[in-house]
């Protein structure tokens, strides 16, 4: 696999703020924000910093000359006038920016961070959008740590093949708290570093980043953290009783692992769980799935890589959450050796599933970590999944669903509202639970096709259960869609690993702490 230390830190960015005027801030790149026009003519309006106009007049004419809209994704580059140190201006439209809110951070999010995309290749920029309150600022901070990335690990080294990210940026926040700044661009940066690792280890190819290599990737990373890494192989699994991740990786070469990170401060207010599923490449087994099917399956390991990222972001920014960490990881393959339709496996804990589609494999690892993760009685357990075709044809491809028990469903909603996630909350149907219900062992692995979304949840919240049968508060995240960009880029958000989940369950983290005072 490519080298490690390499992949710990795939291109940061370099972030600072200044309360400096522009004519002091010299970089490449001055970037301002663009509203749409309220006139009618297509227009938008520039906002500019306050004391600035004279200077930016000749930007706010060339704006008006080109009708640069404001819409969002839409960045024009215009010549930066003579009175200022820079060589360019990029006006990144914000849209119709709400007055505040997580929309409003939002909007400037994603504007910095296409902004931050357009300008791959350049060395600096100031970053002068709105930033008036620390929920701006930061908001900037993260768009530019999110937005300058770039995956070219697995490139011979050619001239021009791949634009290096934006190197530095500098947000321009002359009304923030220079100790407020601060502590947002070091969260950005946390945040972005765990973001890219994330969407990093979705790209590479499922040649060199099977479950053995995740395992290695884990315990290199934690390295001089505070964070520890337990790996489970193939005889600590048999031992064990986790049939689900024997099960489905016995099809191949590679053998599966069960990765345990665990990041426990003093004095922790609580202690979450999150269960990742990591299948590094997914076939369908002997349940095979169409060729074209299987060209974006090396993302079936995105659950696991926002689990390890959060784990490790925790840690950076000091929560003081315990937070313990499970990759389910394993390779999906057909071989004399798979698992058939119609076998029944025993997860850890002691039911049995009837596997009658191992195209239905994720479930199988996730039963297997949920019972893992429940042992410990954890305050709260959250899975987070590439699980199901059906949460695309439900939700789209932005959007993940939200399942479980109805206090921490919302939860997980509200901080995926707030982080500028796009997920939403789903119901698990008491009807649709008996299409599990196998005639040979305790369930199936499959039931009605109908709200296959709704199905896979209920099967997971079967292995959900602390020590003598207390209750665990969980839910279930469905990322099938958003994990994984078959598109173009947008906003901050890069073609193909997107790192999904990564700053919802951080922000999760974060909430409950604030909860526990």
């Amino acid at each position: 696999m490519p080298d490690v230390q390499d992949l710990l830190e795939p291109r940061g960015i370099e972030l600072t703020a200044t309360h400096k005027s522009l004519s002091r801030t010299p970089a490449h790149a001055l970037v301002l924000a663009v509203q749409t026009g309220t006139e009618g003519d297509g227009a938008g309006r520039v906002v500019l910093p306050a004391g600035e106009q004279r200077r930016l007049s000749s930007v706010v004419d060339a704006a008006a000359a080109l009708r640069v809209g404001g819409g969002a994704d839409e960045v024009t580059l215009v010549p930066a006038p003579g009175t200022l140190p820079f060589t360019v201006v990029a006006l990144t439209g914000v849209g119709n920016l709400p007055e505040g809110g997580p929309e409003r951070a939002e909007a400037l999010r994603r504007a910095t961070g296409a902004a931050v995309r357009r300008l791959a290749g350049t060395e600096s920029a100031v970053l002068a959008l709105p930033a008036a309150s620390e929920e701006d600022a930061a908001a900037v901070a993260e768009g530019a740590a999110l937005g300058a990335f770039a995956f070219s690990h697995q490139r011979a080294v050619t001239a021009g093949s791949v634009k290096a990210p934006l190197a530095s940026a500098v947000v321009h926040a002359p009304d923030v708290a220079r100790a407020t700044l601060s502590r947002c661009l070091d969260r950005a940066a946390a945040l972005g570093r765990g973001v890219r690792a994330a969407r990093t280890l979705v790209d590479l190819s499922p040649n060199v980043i099977y479950p053995e290599a995740v395992a290695e990737y884990a315990r290199q990373a934690a390295r001089g953290t505070k964070v520890s890494v337990t790996v489970l192989a193939e005889k600590d699994l048999a031992k064990g009783g986790y049939g689900g991740l024997l099960g489905v990786g016995q099809g191949s070469v590679h053998g599966p692992r069960l990765v345990k990170l665990e990041y426990s401060p003093a004095r922790a207010a609580r202690h979450y769980a999150y269960v990742g599923k990591g299948i590094t490449f997914d076939s369908g087994g002997l349940s095979l799935k169409p060729p074209a099917s299987m060209m974006t399956m090396k993302s079936d390991m995105a659950g696991a890589a926002a689990v390890l990222a959060t784990v490790l972001t925790a840690a950076e920014l000091g929560l003081p959450v315990k937070v313990t960490g499970w990759l389910c990881l394993a390779e999906n393959l057909p071989s004399s050796t798979a698992t058939r339709p119609g076998d029944v496996i025993t997860i850890r804990g002691g039911r049995t599933v009837e596997v009658l589609n191992t195209d239905a494999e994720g479930r199988l690892v996730l039963a297997d970590g949920l019972v893992a993760a429940c042992e410990e009685a954890p305050d709260a357990v959250v899975d987070i999944a590439t699980l199901t075709g059906a949460q695309m044809v439900a939700l789209g491809a932005r959007t993940f669903g939200i399942m479980g028990d109805d206090a921490l469903r919302a939860a997980v909603a509200e901080a995926a509202r707030a982080a500028g996630e796009d997920g939403w909350p789903m119901p698990l149907p008491k009807h649709l639970r008996g299409s599990l219900d196998s005639k040979v062992a305790d369930l199936k692995n499959i039931g009605d096709k109908n709200g296959g979304m709704l199905v896979a949840g209920l099967f997971l919240r079967e292995f959900v259960g602390g020590p003598d049968g207390a209750r665990v508060p969980w839910a279930h995240v469905d990322i099938a869609g958003p994990s994984y960009n078959e598109g173009s880029p947008h906003g901050y958000t890069p073609a193909e690993g997107t790192g999904a989940g990564v700053r919802t369950l951080v922000r999760l983290l974060e909430d409950a702490a604030a909860a526990r005072g």
